[in-house]
């Protein structure tokens, strides 16, 4: 199949919409809004484990629940604080007493707030926001976002009990669960488990494809090492049903072992085949070109590229442990790009060979080179705009990456 072809196979199958049961008491929503809800119902209330994405989906969930029982909801807990588990709860307002949320287990960088204005942008590129369902296909992993598409806007409550704590067991409404401490994708990442049931509502820590341990619209380190310490936390309690935050539920103790086992194996692979590289005095591309899945891992369905990417792992790895100084003294202080470009343009003679050049490579289907040329000479002043969207758009149709797909058309847009 052609990448647009694997990325509307991978829509269709990952997170149809669907009820899934865990015994009598608890159901998992899948498909209804980006990303999952868990209803769990106890003695007088239910609680609810994420709420969906925006509040007509959250309106749409409620009404879903009332089918079931005539039982309100009066808690929330959220795994994690991204928008789309949370822009559903508004729907609750009337009923929710309790809403539990976890604090990050280390703090944001002070005045990351001064970069919304780019962030956002960032944000509405990877994810598509300004694509038609024809051009995003899919966000990877979900249905598109409420807002994108409009049906809702984000309509949160604040979370009234901050968890602190590693580890908590509570009784809420006849309910045992526990709540545990995982970063992850987040550092406020938190699993619940249930024991009398065996089931575990994983967050956001696993999804059915390759994750977003770097995510492309920017944010600050995702510490790996630590989230492969979260995997084998979720794995140490030999859960029988996982519900994720995302795509399909996994049932039987020894399909998740097995499923979770290897995600989180090829996730740290690649982190130690990267420190490794590092080590050897590897720059981030040479990295890059070097580490790859073990080949066990490359057919698995749960870890194709439709979200994150392995390339984009390592380079997060890479500036995670070192930052930006890759060892090479040529690279301490370079001159500006633009001065670069205008020196190899000189040695070529000529923008016109140059944009010959873009025509062949783009021919050949190699439109990464043809690409860089393009700002090669956007960079030395003979900016071909046309040349470049054709080469964003053609680029955006050989990556099975939603985001990587997303950020290609949108800038092409924008050009």
């Amino acid at each position: 199949m052609t990448a647009p072809e694997r990325l509307q196979h991978h829509a269709e199958t990952a997170y149809p919409y669907r009820v899934f049961q865990a015994g009598d008491r608890i159901r998992c929503v899948v498909g209804l809004g980006h990303s999952n809800s868990i209803a769990i119902e106890g003695d007088t209330s239910l609680i609810l484990i994420d709420s969906l994405d925006s509040d007509q989906r959250g309106e749409r969930l409620k009404s879903l629940l009332a089918e079931w029982t005539s039982k309100p909801v009066k808690t929330i807990i959220y795994t994690h604080g991204h928008p789309d588990h949370r822009g559903g709860s508004g729907a609750f307002r009337a009923t929710a007493e309790e809403i539990i949320m976890s604090s990050p287990r280390k703090p944001a960088l002070k005045y990351y707030d001064r970069l919304n204005d780019v962030l956002q942008k960032r944000t509405v590129r990877q994810f598509g926001y300004s694509l038609t369902d024809e051009e995003c296909i899919t966000q990877g992993i979900g249905i598109r976002e409420g807002h994108a598409v409009g049906d809702g806007r984000y309509d949160f409550l604040p979370p009234t009990t901050l968890f602190t704590a590693q580890e908590e067991e509570r009784v809420i409404d006849g309910v045992r669960l526990k709540l545990v401490s995982a970063p992850g994708e987040t550092d406020d990442q938190l699993f619940v488990w249930l024991p009398e049931e065996n089931v575990l509502c994983c967050g956001d820590n696993y999804y059915g494809c390759w994750p977003n341990l770097y995510a492309i619209r920017g944010s600050q380190y995702r510490d790996i090492a630590a989230w492969v310490d979260s995997l084998s936390l979720i794995l140490s309690y030999r859960p029988k049903i996982l519900f994720p935050g995302h795509t399909l539920p996994i049932y039987g103790e020894e399909e998740i072992q097995t499923t979770l086992g290897n995600f989180r194996d090829a996730i740290q692979s690649i982190l130690l085949q990267t420190l490794d590289c590092m080590n050897q005095g590897m720059d981030m591309l040479e990295a890059v070109e070097q580490v790859k899945l073990p080949e066990k891992y490359r057919d698995l369905p749960y870890l194709q590229e439709f979200y994150g990417t392995v390339s984009w792992t390592v380079k997060g790895i890479y500036a995670g442990y070192v930052g930006w100084f890759d060892g090479n003294p040529v690279h301490l202080d370079p001159v500006p790009e633009r001065e670069y470009s205008q020196e190899i343009l000189a040695l070529i003679g000529d923008a016109d060979a140059v944009l010959s050049r873009i025509r062949e490579l783009y021919t050949a289907g190699r439109y990464q080179m043809g690409l860089e040329l393009c700002e090669l000479l956007e960079k030395a002043g003979h900016a071909d705009n046309e040349l470049k969207k054709e080469g964003l758009t053609a680029i955006a149709d050989t990556v099975t990456s939603a985001n990587a797909r997303h950020y290609y058309l949108v800038c092409a847009k924008e050009i």
